[in-house]
């Protein structure tokens, strides 16, 4: 009777249409509508795998609804995980080790092994539990909570794209982080840190100078802030910054030098220890330069880009959220860090809130094993091979590096017998042959290094190379 109760209570209906719950004083973080891919990097021929807050999903194309589909990734039967199946030819979902299908509400609609008039696949032990999924401005979004509390729950949006959709310009990527989504948006809050932190990326150390922040506005969804004297010393105006509780946050900017221009954050929790980060740059430019710019150049080529400045701060954040840890965690925030100017202000605000209001997705989860430099470092399998573009555009350089390295060959082989053969004109011939060699092999050592890119980041950060002297 008591786990009946409990039951219940749990998948109790609720009214609420803000994210985290009727609670006034504790933000349920799974009571929340979540990104986790964009749509252009989805495969409808394929079932998609992601961990959400701990909980490891199958994500499928259902024909029959044409819509996607989130599973909790394993069949009530043997707890097989359904990623490792198939989508059948009625369009359902099929485990692979017995034969499950599941069709678009996870209700099991066939079951292989019974006889025949067996009625075993009604039962709603035999069901696969399902999330609600919704597409928005470009992103796969996951309902971690209450199924019945999803309709009503605000999916949240970067309002300034959704007022006016048509007059951005949009640069996207993402990574899986070897880090908490809380320590993602403390760093991605403080603006001071880039200057120093992703110098000679997309900051300068020219630029540092004093950050006064100020919070407009703050509650359990989140915070407003601003910065009214702005980055580069002022030169580029007012920059305002809003915290969507619990998982998004964008700065936004105006200038007379390049328009209106956005960093936008997503921070999805995928365990402890690891997020996924989708990062959105809207511009608005004031010429069209650097918007046709932006749309001739390729995805992947802005993703290797991306992916270093990502890098400028991967290892030392992936430490310092230990260490932070160690001293007792957010709720011991005051104690462990010392912030004594008003540029940590939005860092304040933000641990206020997650204190305040409960919201550490993992409370008393420990950091898993610590991870080796190299790893933490690798690109392939934190953002290459979920990626569409970065993906396909490996598999052309590494095809374009294969034929290079044989025509290299060949051309190497037969330069001695063109010398051999030729009766007229053997010092052209052979010089042309070199030099035909010599650039195939160029451009066979040249895509390497760029395959690499692809595969590991950076060593050592720009920040941390000697200055170029003048």
């Amino acid at each position: 009777m008591i786990a009946n109760e409990a039951i219940a209570l749990e998948t109790a209906p609720s009214s609420t249409a803000e994210p985290g719950g009727n609670d006034p004083h504790r933000f349920d973080v799974r009571e929340v509508w979540y990104p986790v891919y964009y749509l252009q990097d989805l495969d409808q021929s394929k079932i998609m795998r992601f961990t959400l807050l701990g909980v490891d999903l199958a994500i499928w194309w259902d024909k029959t609804g044409q819509s996607w589909r989130a599973f909790e990734d394993k069949c009530p039967h043997r707890l097989a995980p359904l990623s490792e199946g198939r989508i059948n030819e009625q369009g359902w979902i099929e485990c692979p080790y017995h034969g499950w299908a599941f069709s678009a509400t996870g209700k099991c609609e066939t079951i292989p092994q019974q006889n025949e008039g067996g009625k075993a696949e009604q039962s709603e032990r035999a069901c696969v539990r399902n999330f609600p999924t919704a597409e928005h401005q470009g992103l796969l979004f996951v309902y971690a909570g209450n199924p019945e509390n999803a309709k009503q729950t605000k999916v949240p949006l970067i309002d300034p794209l959704e007022e006016s959709p048509e007059k951005w310009v949009c640069l996207n990527t993402f990574r899986d982080l070897p880090y908490d989504a809380l320590t993602l948006l403390e760093n991605v809050l403080d603006a001071s840190h880039i200057p120093y932190t992703h110098h000679r990326t997309v900051g300068n150390r020219s630029n540092a100078s004093k950050v006064d922040l100020e919070v407009i506005a703050s509650g359990k969804q989140g915070f407003e802030g601003l910065w009214e004297e702005g980055p580069r010393k002022g030169t580029l105006g007012s920059q305002q910054t809003h915290f969507i509780a619990p998982g998004l946050m964008w700065h936004d900017l105006t200038s007379k030098q390049f328009g209106r221009t956005m960093t936008v954050v997503y921070a999805t929790p995928i365990r402890k220890g690891e997020c996924r980060l989708f990062a959105r740059f809207p511009f608005q430019f004031a010429s069209k330069v650097p918007e046709t710019f932006i749309k001739l150049s390729p995805q992947w080529y802005s993703h290797i880009g991306q992916n270093a400045i990502l890098e400028d701060d991967q290892i030392f954040l992936y430490h310092q959220e230990r260490y932070l840890e160690a001293a007792g965690g957010s709720e011991k925030i005051a104690k462990a860090f010392y912030l004594p100017t008003k540029a940590d202000l939005f860092v304040l605000a933000f641990r206020k809130w997650v204190n305040e209001y409960d919201a550490d997705p993992f409370p008393g989860e420990s950091f898993p094993p610590l991870r080796s430099r190299q790893d933490l470092l690798d690109r392939y399998h934190s953002h290459t091979i979920h990626c569409r573009s970065c993906s396909t555009a490996l598999r052309r350089i590494q095809k374009l590096r294969e034929i290079a390295g044989i025509l290299a060959a060949i051309a190497w082989i037969t330069a001695p017998l063109l010398a051999v053969i030729a009766t007229e004109n053997t010092v052209p011939t052979v010089a042309l042959s070199t030099g035909i060699t010599l650039v195939l092999s160029a451009l066979w050592w040249g895509l390497g290094k760029l395959e690499r890119r692809f595969y590991e980041g950076r060593d050592i950060p720009p920040r941390n190379l000697p200055e170029k002297k003048k």
